[in-house]
Parts: C-alpha cells; structure tokens; sequence
C-alpha cells in the first residue's frame, strides 16, 4: 500500500475539496550496486575535496550558489528555509485548459489525490465536470518547501495531480537543428505523405499499457536467476569477517582448498617451511676458500683414524 505523501484540499474558486495525495507510480527498474571486481566488497560514496582529494567531513560541508565561475555565495539551511515558500496546504488551480495544451515534455511527476474528511461528492463533482468539459486544471502546489506547477487530471475514478516542469526547464525547438515544418521546403511529396498516413492508420491501436513489457529488465531477472541456480554467486562479507573464509563458486583458491583438505596440517607445514626459509636467510655465507679448506681437514682427519686402527690391529695379532 502506498505511503501518504502530503495532505490538503483542492481549491478552485470559493470550493475546496479535502484531499490526500500519494505517489501514482513505483520504481520497477533494474538497479546495480558497485562492488569491488577483487573482492565483491560494495563501494560506498565518500564526499571528497576536488581539489586536494581529501575526504571532508559532513560537518564542514555548506551549500554554495555559483553566480559566476569558480565563485560562490555560500548559502546556510536556515537561510534556504527562510527564502523558500511556506509550506501551504492547498492545490490553488489558476485555470483550466484543454488537456492537448499541454506538451508531454512538460510533464514531471504523477501522483493520485484521493477525497478526505468527507469530501466524496464534492470530488466527483470537480472529477465530472472536468471530464464533461475536457479540461483540465493548471495549479500551484507546495510539497517539501518546494513550489511547483501542476496539472490536475481526471483519470478514471482518480484526480491525479502531475507535476510540471516549468517554462525555462524545458529547452526550445530553436536550439536544435531540425527540418522544416513545410513538407515542400525538406522535398516530402504528396505520394509519399499518403503512403505515410496509410501506414500510420494501419498501425494504430488502442492504449493497452499492460501489452507493452521491460523487456530488459525481464532479461536481466532471467539471467540473474540462472546463476543463481548454477550457484555463479559471490557473497558479501562483514567487515569484521576474515577474507580467508569467503568461498566463491567462480573464483576458487587452490592453497585455501588444499590446507582444508589436509585438515590443517597444511599450516603447520606452511609455517614449518616457512621458519626454514628464515633460518636460511639469517644463516651467513660462508666463503668458498674456507669450505675447502674445511673439507682438506675432515680427509686428513678420517685418514688418520684409519692408519692407527689398522696398527692397533698388527700389534694384536
């Protein structure tokens, strides 16, 4: 169920009809969060200096306007509070229009009003006779301190209340460069404009939003939940949470599966090695002279040993 956004009344001349508006629409979009490609981490938004680089902390962070280049008027919350226009409790129509005046790129966001405090007939009353005119309301409304334009529109059983951008926000035809309005001046003939209009006719339905589909979205889920049921999934750790004990279906370490085979004797024995190799590195070099002379010794020594063993043996006999 949608969350009430902002309560009121419709004014239109000396009526107004109590109100309660909620959104009109709900995000179906498919979203991606960053993560680090090394270790599937998410990456977190960090406020940094463009200058230095360096990160700055929420406390010292202001709200500047920039009247020219590189120079600014830095503005407080409590200034931009009191500039903006007080909240009002009103949807003011100013006029009503022919619901075709109004260019789609004016429109902004829709959201649905539905009647408060009694106000059924007084709502169907404006939802009628809106319809039976063909007309439609152009308004002021207040919503979070921020003024905007509306339209108020009669879809269904529902007055929905789009909010419009304003005449400056929507760029002008006279920046861009298009052809001609007159088909004479950008060559269109009579034949091809018929043959044009014939497949247009032949084309053309009825609105059915429901046989219009996400089609990317739809693929993404799909793909998504084939990996999911291949087991391609990478789990997200708590910082506190050692990385050697992450596992992956993708990205197996073959050490980490060897030493839990071994039932840990592959630490110990990595750490044995690893003592081994310290003991080598503090062990000095000894020169090559001296290592030869130490071999002379040992064979001069073992020669010796064996001439008295062998005279022992005479004298016995």
């Amino acid at each position: 169920m949608a969350h009430m956004i902002w309560k009121g009344a419709i004014s239109f001349g000396l009526v107004h009809v109590p109100v309660q508006l909620y959104p009109a629409t709900r995000s179906e979009k498919v979203g991606f969060n960053l993560l680090d490609r090394r270790t599937v981490d998410p990456i977190g938004y960090r406020q940094i200096n463009k200058r230095t680089g360096k990160e700055v902390a929420r406390e010292n962070i202001v709200r500047g306007y920039e009247y020219e280049k590189d120079r600014y008027v830095v503005l407080s919350d409590e200034e931009i509070r009191a500039a903006n226009p007080e909240s009002t409790q009103t949807v003011d129509i100013l006029a009503f229009v022919d619901a075709a005046e109004i260019p789609f790129l004016y429109l902004d966001t829709p959201y649905y009003l539905t009647p408060d405090r009694k106000g059924d007939k007084v709502y169907a009353l404006l939802r009628e006779a809106m319809k039976a005119t063909g007309k439609i309301g152009v308004a002021n409304v207040v919503m979070h301190n921020k003024q905007h334009l509306a339209a108020l529109i009669p879809v269904g059983p529902m007055l929905a209340l789009n909010t419009l951008r304003w005449a400056d926000e929507v760029r002008p035809f006279d920046e861009f460069k298009v052809p001609d309005e007159s088909a004479k001046k950008t060559g269109v003939t009579a034949r091809e404009l018929d043959m044009a209009k014939k497949l247009v006719a032949d084309m053309s339905d009825t609105w059915d939003p429901s046989a219009y589909k996400d089609t990317f979205r739809d693929d993404i889920l799909a793909l998504v939940d084939r990996k999911v049921k291949a087991g391609k999934t990478e789990e997200v750790m708590d910082i506190e949470t050692p990385r050697e004990t992450r596992r992956s279906a993708d990205i197996l370490d073959l050490s980490d599966l060897l030493k839990r085979s071994l039932g840990g004797k592959g630490k110990r024995a990595a750490r044995a090695s690893a003592n081994d190799d310290a003991d080598e590195e503090k062990a000095p070099a000894r020169p090559r002279t001296a290592a030869k002379k130490t071999t002379r010794r040992t064979a001069a020594t073992t020669a010796r040993k064996s001439t008295g063993t062998a005279a022992r043996k005479r004298r016995a006999a």
